[in-house]
């Protein structure tokens, strides 16, 4: 008999699965986290400036990973310090971006040099505020995804099993 691995969450740990399944199971968790905070982030963009760039999608996604990583490994803590941690996180993201797309490649994504207390025109107070409520919305979301993907990989369904799974 299997012990089971103690984890908080009932994850694909405790089901039992080799190696290779639990890869395939956080390989395609990852990947739908990237499409859901990509569109998600593309959706806002069109929304506040009427156009996007392919890079703010790959940006949103990466933001969402980041949500789903806050609310499973800080379940229980206030949704205010979630909150926070999401929006420093979308900041620096924000700003790697800033800095590669726009200052080293100069593709002119954004620039917010005209804003107040920005750096280097990338970031500024007013989107590290916006970003905060942004957090305070997308963080349940993203926990509400892996809430439905931990009931997914218990219930073995073929969107989470592998082939050798099935």
């Amino acid at each position: 008999m299997r012990k089971k691995s103690g984890t908080k969450h009932g994850n694909c740990h405790e089901n039992g699965r080799n190696g290779s399944e639990k890869l395939v199971f956080y390989i395609r968790k990852y990947a739908l986290l990237l499409l859901i905070g990509g569109s998600g982030y593309g959706m806002i963009e069109l929304l506040w400036r009427g156009r996007t760039h392919w890079s703010m999608l790959l940006a949103g996604g990466l933001a969402f990973i980041f949500f789903s990583v806050i609310a499973e490994g800080l379940d229980g803590v206030p949704l205010l310090f979630k909150a926070y941690l999401g929006a420093t996180g979308v900041i620096i993201i924000e700003f790697l971006f800033g800095v590669v797309f726009n200052i080293i490649l100069g593709m002119n994504v954004w620039d917010y040099s005209d804003l107040p207390f920005n750096l280097l025109g990338q970031i500024c107070p007013l989107f590290a505020a916006f970003w905060f409520v942004l957090s305070m919305i997308f963080i349940p979301i993203a926990q509400l995804v892996n809430s439905i993907l931990r009931r997914l990989s218990r219930a073995n369904l073929p969107a989470v099993r592998t082939k050798s799974g099935s």
